[in-house]
Formats: C-alpha cells, sequence, structure tokens
C-alpha cells in the first residue's frame, strides 16, 4: 500500500527552491522526470519488488517530507536529520501477515535522482527496494556484503540503476544502520 503523506505538498523540502517543490509535487511546469509517480505505480513496483524478493505479508510505503522523516529518524534512530528511507520491520502478534512499514522522504529523493541523473520515479522504487530487503531480515552492516549482492541481483532483475550500498561504496554517500530492534535507514552523509 501507498500512502502520501498530507503534508508533502506544503512542505516538501524548506530548502528547496520553489521551482523545486513544484519539482516534487508534479505539477505542470515540472519536468515530467521529477514528477512524484503515480500510487498506482508505485503499488505495482512495491507488487514485482516483493515477489522477486519473497517477501511475504503487507507491505506500506509512506512518502513523506524531510521534516517528518527527521522525525521518525530522531524518535526511532536518536538521530536528528533527515534520511532516504526507514524500514520498520514488524514485530510480534500479527508479524506473519505484515511485513512491515517504509517512510521515503520525497524531498531527498528528489535531490538524489538529480545527483544520479535519473527520475524521481526510479530513485523511489531504488529506496523501496533497498528497505524491502532490510524488511526481509538483510543488513548490509554486518552481513559480509550479502545485502550488497542481493540488492544488486535485484535491482539487475527489476531493471534499476546503481544501488544505495553500491553508491556508499563509491564514495557518493555513507549507509548507515540503526540498532536491533529500531528502524532500517540508508543515510545521506554531511548532513549537520
Amino acid at each position: 500500500m501507498i500512502l502520501l503523506d498530507p503534508d508533502l505538498e506544503p512542505d516538501p523540502a524548506p530548502s528547496m527552491a520553489s521551482t523545486e517543490r513544484t519539482t516534487a509535487l508534479g505539477t505542470s511546469a515540472t519536468p515530467r522526470s521529477h514528477r512524484l509517480p503515480s500510487a498506482r505505480t508505485l503499488a505495482r513496483f512495491l507488487s514485482q519488488a516483493q515477489a522477486a524478493i519473497r517477501l511475504r505479508g503487507e507491505v506500506t510505503v509512506l512518502l513523506t517530507t524531510d521534516a517528518a522523516i527527521r522525525i521518525l529518524n530522531r524518535r526511532f534512530r536518536d538521530k536528528n536529520k533527515a534520511t532516504d528511507v526507514l524500514s520498520f520491520p514488524a514485530d510480534g502478534i500479527g508479524a506473519e501477515e505484515i511485513a512491515g512499514d517504509l517512510a521515503i522522504s520525497v524531498p531527498t529523493a528528489l535531490r538524489q535522482a538529480v545527483e544520479q541523473n535519473h527520475s524521481l520515479s526510479i530513485e523511489i522504487k531504488v529506496l523501496i527496494l533497498h528497505g524491502l530487503l532490510h524488511l526481509a531480515g538483510h543488513d548490509h552492516e554486518d552481513d559480509e556484503g550479502m545485502m550488497a549482492r542481493r540488492e544488486r541481483q535485484f535491482r539487475v532483475k527489476l531493471n534499476l540503476p546503481q544501488g544505495l550500498i553500491e553508491r556508499a561504496q563509491d564514495g557518493v554517500a555513507q549507509v548507515s544502520h540503526s540498532r536491533p530492534g529500531k528502524p532500517q535507514t540508508h543515510k545521506r552523509g554531511a548532513k549537520p
């Protein structure tokens, strides 16, 4: 299931210029590659990626703002900064029916899409794939490269460009890990 944060429209990213704000929202002045993909498009990809990974259970993806993801990151990881994706694996009663939740910052995804020279749709799909691998139990911090190999394998299968872990290995971003019982994240480096 794909959810759109109602606060995304008025505040996609406080640091973005007004043209970048409209870009995140997909208005007519926005280049097509910077428009937010439809929930239907993302739900179809989510289903394909879950099937490829063989991740069972419902996954909810929240597309949100930098401000909202910063609050989640602070609350669950004690990190007072925005990030691109957080993964919240299901635990406890009913966990067999629910795989977990993902939260993705659209403004951060847009900045990363521009840096990587691809569309916002592609970047959100890269983030969904990375988050799903965390929900499936992978942990790039201590798995001796297993998650990186799996991400690369599924990226090729799903026709996606370079993944988050590969970017980190190339020095583009710094991949971070959360404590047990907390959400998983891929975190951009060099932010205050």
